[in-house]
């Protein structure tokens, strides 16, 4: 059950970063702020805490595809040439699913 428990998170997690990098990509500064994001998620059924979502940000900010950025007590995220090269289907980064990239 843990371990069936653990995939579904990681798929879900997944799922989450790839609609995260697509929010980015449509947005026409190519950024968002996370509460902001937050909200976008949730309108699409990814309600989560704004503390998930800064977790994702720091993770797509490790593999080079989001630049993060303090502003105040708001961060802001900014996708990366990487980032519109994974939603473009030029690249594929483990943890990201693909199947959420095609609009």
């Amino acid at each position: 059950q843990d371990m069936k428990n653990r995939t579904l998170d990681a798929l879900q997690g997944a799922c989450r970063r790839a609609v995260i990098l697509r929010f980015l990509s449509e947005d026409p500064d190519h950024a968002m702020e996370t509460r902001l994001l937050r909200s976008a998620l949730k309108a699409v059924s990814y309600g989560v805490p704004l503390r998930q979502v800064n977790e994702d940000a720091a993770w797509l900010e490790l593999r080079g595809l989001v630049a993060c950025e303090n502003a105040e007590d708001m961060l802001i995220v900014r996708i990366t040439r990487r980032g519109l090269d994974v939603v473009a289907g030029d690249e594929t980064v483990d943890g990201v699913e693909r199947s959420y990239m095609e609009v």
